[in-house]
């Protein structure tokens, strides 16, 4: 079951970009890591890192409700996380409103996965 939860988050990630592009915001970098490390890897190295504009971008828009944060804090998928990892979500999450933009980026890291 864990892998069928784990697909459906990864899929309710990569459907987070056309979201976006719907009230336009295409965040290319956090799909190609999606894709790249996998929805769950993906939320669990985002979730801590500071600088990403997503969130806040859809903060904007006031649609939390399409953020990585919030899936992360859906009782169907808190067995895919940590506590630490939900917490830090949820924090986000409740601090979206009196936190100002950050004038960071998100960059994807690729590493080489064959090996020679």
């Amino acid at each position: 079951m864990t892998k069928t939860l784990q697909a459906k988050f990864h899929g309710e990630m990569l459907a987070l970009y056309d979201h976006c592009a719907r009230i336009g915001f295409r965040p290319v970098l956090f799909r190609r890591l999606v894709i790249l490390k996998g929805g769950v890897e993906a939320a669990r190295e985002l979730v801590f890192k500071p600088g990403t504009t997503g969130l806040e971008r859809l903060i904007e828009a006031k649609k939390t409700e399409l953020s990585m944060e919030a899936a992360m804090t859906r009782p169907e998928y808190r067995a895919l996380f940590s506590p630490l990892e939900i917490k830090e979500a949820a924090k986000r999450l409740e601090g979206s409103a009196t936190r100002e933009r950050s004038r960071g980026r998100l960059t994807a890291t690729v590493t080489n996965t064959k090996q020679a």
